[in-house]
């Protein structure tokens, strides 16, 4: 998948912090964000008492967490609003 473009937008601060992760994390975090592709609301909702947040997700692998917003629209489109790296 390295050579394929990302299966998502990125807001402007994640895209520069995406940029600065090390290669094998850009890794993880393109399969993160394929999965979530995928199945957009496999991942837990950001804030699961708010009924109106339940686009608003975070999937974590580990070390890495990805909280991204779903927009619906058709074809289902997925908008990475931060990314947190703790390695």
């Amino acid at each position: 998948m390295s050579n394929s473009a990302l299966p998502a937008r990125f807001s402007p601060a994640a895209a520069s912090y995406f940029a600065a992760l090390e290669p094998s994390v850009q890794e993880l975090l393109r399969d993160v964000l394929d999965i979530a592709s995928r199945a957009p609301m496999h991942w837990p909702a950001w804030d699961a008492a708010d009924p109106e947040g339940a686009d608003l997700r975070s999937a974590t692998v580990g070390a890495l967490t990805v909280i991204y917003w779903i927009n619906r629209m058709d074809p289902v489109h997925l908008y990475v609003m931060d990314i947190v790296w703790l390695g």
